[in-house]
Parts: structure tokens; C-alpha cells; sequence
């Protein structure tokens, strides 16, 4: 590969030529989910924009140490610091230790993840796992001089770190205009200002998960963990820096501080952010209660779904739109998007019937460059889908007799759809039963169009129309053609 590959960086709003630090490794940090409740189409976003992101630089070359983190403690109901701890709440809610309701949830997003064919990081921290470490990493803050201890919680000082540094840089937001737009404290609380966030905060008697700290029996604040798990696992300086855009503002924001606080520089050279799913405009969130799971979409089971829809499906209809435009949600879409993936599928699957000619009449070597040049433009999978229909188009024109296509033109493009639609895009062809079961549900199929052609043969048209006109009343698509008969399930 001789292009360059260009990534938007969110910090410097631009795009700019990936460079990793230490080539030929690459170190990447995602914010995993908090393991409350099921994964939703909303985290289905960043797990396969990163999917692919991870994907493609192992493809052009690089050795990454992929990190994503897994939240078990820490993150409270809201950002300022204020209410039950969620993973906490659940587990009184359900009678269950915490830990239960964070193996059971886990272990249904990884179940999640894989049906997507998203592929497990290199490594999957716990926040729970590195108490000591955020711990150490609170007493580098404090002795830096950008936290202070009240009441046996510590909390971060914005106002006196944008003295020396920028607080806001990531996201845009201004400390002044914070400072006008947030409600003066009243004296009881233990900030200096509302927008100072928690380190470590101490437990209520009633607090299930807690620590011995210098400070406190109690439990990290929720940005900690990643500027701890982070550097531990990636160094003080590392590559690239992923998550939704939800995350940009508070906790990006707040690990950028974290980190300048305790190491005396910035950690980050790339950051980069998924844009949202939306559902009628809105945010899809559990915080708002307007989500649908992914075990939802894959049964069809929700009040606002006309059908399932397949994991491929749903991973086609993520990566048909750039991953820094928000999608919305309808049923209209996911069918469309059910659809173009079967024409894609179908060319992909045209392309081992066609029979070779001796010299090609249309070029295909160029659709291959064309899907570099989009994947280098920061990852515009949207362009790279149009490029291999370019080449579906092709197939189905030669297969129909309209081009011809050289044997070693026709091995060009599989390699070029092996490459970009399964390795690096991460489709892979579904079935619904075991590759045993899938091989005996044809074969029943091949023996039914069997018994119909002999009944051809033998002028039987009442049984062969019979078997054409069931099969197609049950969902199966029958096609006679000179080289005999094609089906393929509607």
C-alpha cells in the first residue's frame, strides 16, 4: 500500500494521515459498554466502526493491541456525580450480587458482538479489575495539584487546571460559559464547583461495591478508569482513542484532564468518534427508555419492528451510512439496506457461475483501487459498498451475457470482495442452521426440482407446476434457464 491513510481527528477537527508512534504498532483504546442492561443498536455503532477500523490497519500491515474497556463500577445515573451507581442499582432491583448482573449482561453483549461478527478486542479490562491502579493514579493528581479531598471523596479541580491547561479543547465547550449555565452550589455540596468531577467517591452505608482507599471506603469515579486501563495497557502516549459521540462530552473531556493532570502530557494522538443512531430524531439511549435491543432486532420481537432483521443486516445497515453521520432508525431502512445486502450477496455468488472468456471486455481493477482510496478517506465504507455494486452490476451483466470476463479478472474480483465486503467490512454469508443442516435443507430443495423435472420430462405439467407453485407459496424463488433450474429463498 502506497496511499496514505487519513483518519478525522475530533481534537484537531480535521482530517490528517494516520502516522502510528511506534510502527509497525498500533495502540487503540475503545469505551466498551456498562454492563447493565442488553446492548442496543446504539452500541452496536461503535463496536463495528471500530470492528473495521481494527480490521483494516491489521490488514494494511499493522500489529494492534486493541483495549476496550468493560465499565462494572463507578458510572452513577447522571454526570454529575449524583445517584445510584447503575450496575449497583440493578443488582438491588434483581436481588443479586453486582457481579452477577455484569457476568449475565457480558456474557449477552459478547453473544451480541459475535453474532454481528464483531471480533473480540485484545484486551477486555474491568474498572473493577484496576482498583489499585485508579488509586495510585488519584494520588498523582492530587500531588500535581489538580484535586482536592472533601469528605473522603476526591474531585477533580477544572477551574484551577484551565488555569494552566484547557479544559474544553476536545469538545469546544468554554469554562466561562459553564461557570454562567450551571446552578450555584448551595453550600452543601462537597465540590467546589458543580462541574468538578468525582476521582473516587466515598460510599453510603448503603453502597453495595466498595473500596479501601487513603481517603475513603468507596469506589472510583466513571472517567477514571479509562486514563488508568489506558496506560497501563497502552503506555502514556498511544495512537488512537475511540468512542461514541455521547462520550465526547463529559468523559473524553474529563481523560484528557486526568491524564495531563497525572502525567504532565496529553496521551492521545488520534480521537475519534461514531456519530449517533437516532430513533424519530432522538438519541437512542437507555437512559431515555427509547432503545431496541439487538436480541429484539435479530426476533422481530418490539412494538416498532415490522420483521427481524439478520445480524448481517444490521451490520450492513451500520456501515452503508459514514460512521460520522447520525443514522435513524425505521423499519424502511433496514428493509432497504435487507435487500441491497442480498444483491450483493447474490453478485458475490453469481461471480463462481460465470465461465471465463479468454480476454475481459470491462475493467474490474480499478474498482479494487477505488475502495482503497475510500477506506484511506477515513474510513468511508458507504463509497467502498457503492464501488463493490460496480462490481455486482458487472457480474450480473456478464453473467447475462452483455461482457465476458478473463479467468484471471473474474480471481481479481473475488480476491477484491474477499478482501473489502468479508475481511474488512466483516459481512459474512448467514445461514440459519448448522453448515450440516444447511448442506441437507439444499439437498431436500435439489431432490424436490429433481422429482419436478422428471415430471417435465413426462409432460406432467399438474406435478411440476404443482411442486414450482409450493415452493414459491412458501417463500422460495424457482427460475428455469438454458443450463437448467436456479432457487434462491425470497
Amino acid at each position: 500500500m502506497t496511499q496514505p491513510f487519513y483518519i478525522y481527528n475530533t481534537l484537531t477537527r480535521k482530517k490528517e494521515e494516520f502516522k502510528p508512534l511506534n510502527p509497525p504498532y498500533v495502540g487503540m483504546y475503545v469505551c466498551g459498554p456498562t454492563v447493565y442492561g442488553d446492548a442496543h443498536l446504539g452500541h452496536a455503532r461503535p463496536a463495528i466502526t471500530f470492528d473495521v477500523l481494527f480490521r483494516y490497519l491489521r490488514h494494511l500491515g499493522y500489529k494492534v493491541r486493541y483495549v476496550r474497556n468493560i465499565t462494572d463500577v463507578g458510572h452513577l445515573e447522571n454526570d454529575a456525580d449524583e445517584g445510584e451507581d447503575k450496575v449497583a442499582k440493578k443488582a438491588r432491583l434483581e436481588s443479586l450480587e453486582p457481579m452477577e448482573v455484569v457476568q449475565y449482561y457480558l456474557n449477552r453483549y459478547h453473544k451480541a458482538m459475535e453474532a454481528l461478527n464483531v471480533l473480540p478486542p485484545s484486551i477486555e479490562p474491568h474498572a473493577s479489575g484496576h482498583i489499585i491502579e485508579q488509586i495510585e493514579y488519584i494520588k498523582k493528581i492530587i500531588e500535581a495539584g489538580y484535586a482536592y479531598v472533601s469528605n473522603g471523596s476526591v474531585y477533580f479541580d477544572v477551574v484551577k487546571y484551565n488555569k494552566d491547561h484547557h479544559y474544553g479543547k476536545l469538545s469546544g465547550r468554554n469554562i466561562d460559559d459553564l461557570l454562567n449555565t450551571t446552578r450555584e452550589l448551595d453550600g452543601q455540596s462537597e465540590k467546589h464547583n458543580s462541574f468538578d468531577f468525582a476521582l473516587w467517591k466515598k460510599a453510603s452505608p448503603e453502597h453495595i461495591m466498595r473500596w479501601p482507599s487513603p481517603w475513603s471506603d468507596g469506589f472510583p469515579g466513571w472517567h477514571l478508569e479509562c486514563s488508568t486501563m489506558s496506560a497501563k495497557y497502552l503506555g502514556e502516549e498511544f495512537d488512537i482513542h475511540g468512542g461514541g459521540m455521547d462520550l465526547l462530552f463529559p468523559h473524553h473531556e474529563c481523560e484528557i484532564a486526568q491524564s495531563v493532570a497525572a502525567q504532565g502530557h496529553e496521551t492521545v494522538h488520534y480521537w475519534m468518534h461514531n456519530n449517533m443512531i437516532t430513533i424519530n430524531g432522538q438519541k437512542m439511549g437507555k437512559s431515555l427508555g427509547n432503545f431496541i435491543t439487538l436480541d429484539e432486532f435479530f426476533s422481530g420481537n418490539h412494538k416498532l419492528l415490522q420483521q427481524p432483521y439478520s445480524p448481517m443486516t444490521i451490520r450492513f445497515f451500520i456501515l452503508q451510512a459514514h460512521y460520522r453521520s447520525t443514522v435513524d432508525f425505521s423499519n424502511e431502512a433496514l428493509q432497504a439496506s435487507e435487500k441491497a445486502l442480498q444483491r450483493m450477496l447474490e453478485g458475490w455468488d453469481n461471480l463462481s457461475k460465470i465461465e471465463p472468456a479468454e480476454v475481459s471486455t470491462v475493467d474490474v481493477k480499478a474498482i479494487r483501487e477505488r475502495c482503497y482510496e475510500a477506506m484511506n478517506d477515513d474510513l468511508s465504507t458507504p463509497i467502498v459498498v457503492s464501488h463493490l455494486f460496480e462490481a455486482v452490476k458487472i457480474i450480473n451483466t456478464v453473467l447475462a451475457g452483455g461482457a465476458a470476463l478473463s479467468a484471471e479478472d473474474s480471481t481479481h474480483l473475488k480476491e477484491t470482495f474477499r478482501i473489502f465486503l468479508f475481511d474488512i467490512m466483516g459481512i459474512r454469508e448467514e445461514v440459519g442452521v448448522s453448515e450440516e443442516g444447511n448442506e441437507a435443507y439444499h439437498k431436500a430443495v435439489d431432490l424436490l426440482l429433481d422429482v419436478r423435472k422428471e415430471a417435465k420430462a413426462r409432460k406432467d405439467w399438474t406435478t411440476s407446476d404443482y411442486i414450482r407453485d409450493r415452493l414459491s407459496e412458501i417463500g422460495f424463488e424457482i427460475k428455469d434457464t438454458k443450463e437448467g433450474v436456479e432457487w434462491k429463498l425470497k
